[in-house]
């Protein structure tokens, strides 16, 4: 079974597929999916779409598991992370691959052992379970963690 994680970001989306045999993890392949600041909100969603549907396109994952949305501080960033969320979730509905969604504290915790890792702790991790995974970015590495987490969970967050 091949899991697709997704960190939907608008500025950089990273994404990250594992295959999954048994209770054995390997990575297949991870990177991030990069908009211009300066560009128009629409043509931004577009490219984050279009990033992940040819993702899909290309490793064919049977499905998708991504982080559920959390409200920051600022108003505004909540809006652009939902907005950025709905161009890479609507590329899973086009391809009709079901995503399933896991709490931050959840996935931390299926892949360091608690739910109050770091950043570091979990990409330290990712070295252990995903041994010479080249990782893309801080980005991709926050979505092979939620591919890693939805296999250990089996669906369950």
């Amino acid at each position: 079974m091949l899991i697709l994680g997704l960190d939907p970001s608008l500025s950089c989306t990273g994404w990250g597929v594992v295959r999954v045999e048994g209770a054995r993890l390997s990575h297949v392949a991870n990177g991030q999916i990069a908009t211009d600041a300066k560009a128009p909100m629409a043509a931004r969603l577009a490219v984050l779409q279009a990033g992940v549907a040819e993702v899909i396109a290309a490793h064919r994952p049977d499905r998708a598991a991504a982080e559920e949305v959390f409200a920051n501080k600022n108003p505004q960033s909540t809006l652009k992370l939902a907005q950025a969320r709905g161009a890479v979730l609507a590329a899973c509905g086009v391809a009709n691959i079901e995503v399933r969604e896991h709490a931050a504290r959840l996935v931390k915790k299926a892949v360091v052992g608690t739910g109050a890792a770091d950043k570091r702790q979990v990409q330290a991790m990712l070295k252990v379970l995903l041994p010479g995974a080249q990782v893309a970015g801080a980005d991709a590495a926050d979505a092979l963690a939620v591919a890693i987490a939805d296999a250990h969970l089996g669906g369950r967050g």
